[in-house]
């Protein structure tokens, strides 16, 4: 990719973030963190109270990016074949049948897993392959995701009636969990003036998909120094209550984060780079994805609960040890 080419790439990054604004009020961060995802080739897991447009962000981020789009209302009653697709039986011109795989929604670029804790585990497991793989096996042949494939999720963190919790090593497959947070006064101003009037914003497109395969690229190419990498991997390992020399992590937490956390910071902390326009990872590319890519890799002990004290707090305790 020729240096003119980088360029050109980058210089639309912000118009991205500007375009979904055309329909989103504030959330900044919110959204920096999805594009920050997209770039890592991630998927990200939104978790936040009914009412805080976190579909309509994805959904604007997609028209943004001019993917194709599919939104699955995870249900109860849904089955592994109402997402992955199934086999249908089919005839040909001499009589002949056959069976045919008919892709489910799964085979879209960006897809919306709303709810998708409100789902039992076996429909929850069936997003494991494409989330690590992208692809889905079916009748033992395998069929590729559409390129490229971003995955985003959301929870409600409220209601647990009919809700069935994501297992460790799911949660684990997303690089970024991200909090959806309440607007501001002036901001809730500005949504109810938007949402309550006749005018209507169209998202504009800004990247094509075989754009964002050509940044996703690039960010796997930002610069690291093997320094910032070895801070990571001590960051990573002090979240193990049995090596760890930080005492609210041996006293509060049952499990740390695995190796996957530090790819996932490293990742993160490139496309921060990225997003920024710089092509080399600096301390604060670290600090500021810590959170996000950390919080939903820490489990813990009831002492915590009891005691309540939080990952933000565990965290938080990491940021200044490191």
């Amino acid at each position: 990719m020729t240096e003119d080419r980088v360029k050109e790439l980058l210089s639309r990054l912000g118009g991205l973030k500007s375009a979904v604004q055309q329909v989103i009020v504030g959330q900044d961060e919110v959204i920096d963190q999805m594009i920050i995802g997209l770039l890592a080739s991630g998927h990200v897991l939104l978790e936040g109270v009914p009412g805080l447009a976190k579909t309509l962000m994805i959904k604007s981020l997609s028209q943004a990016l001019d993917f194709s789009f599919k939104r699955i209302q995870f249900t109860p009653d849904l089955m592994p074949s109402d997402i992955l697709g199934t086999e249908i039986l089919q005839e040909d011109e001499t009589g002949n049948k056959y069976f045919k795989f008919s892709p489910g929604p799964v085979f879209t670029n960006m897809l919306l897993a709303d709810e998708i804790n409100r789902t039992p585990p076996k429909t929850q497991s069936a997003l494991l392959e494409l989330m690590q793989e992208y692809s889905v096996t079916y009748a033992g042949k395998r069929y590729d995701l559409p390129k490229p494939f971003f995955l985003l999720a959301t929870q409600n963190p409220i209601e647990q009636s009919g809700t069935f919790p994501l297992p460790e090593a799911q949660v684990d497959r997303f690089l970024l969990y991200i909090k959806v947070g309440y607007p501001s006064a002036e901001e809730e101003t500005k949504i109810l003036e938007l949402t309550t009037g006749s005018q209507s914003n169209e998202v504009p497109v800004v990247y094509k998909a075989e754009e964002i395969i050509e940044l996703q690229k690039l960010c796997r190419e930002v610069h690291i120094d093997s320094g910032l990498v070895a801070q990571v991997s001590q960051l990573v390992r002090s979240t193990r209550p049995d090596i760890s020399g930080v005492g609210s992590v041996r006293q509060y937490v049952d499990w740390g984060a695995g190796p996957r956390a530090g790819q996932s910071l490293i990742l993160a902390a490139k496309g921060h780079a990225l997003l920024h326009g710089r092509y080399a990872v600096v301390p604060e590319d670290i600090d500021k994805m810590m959170l996000p890519t950390l919080r939903h890799r820490l489990i813990l002990n009831f002492t915590a609960m009891s005691e309540k004290v939080s990952v933000v707090d565990i965290i938080a305790e990491l940021k200044k040890s490191n």
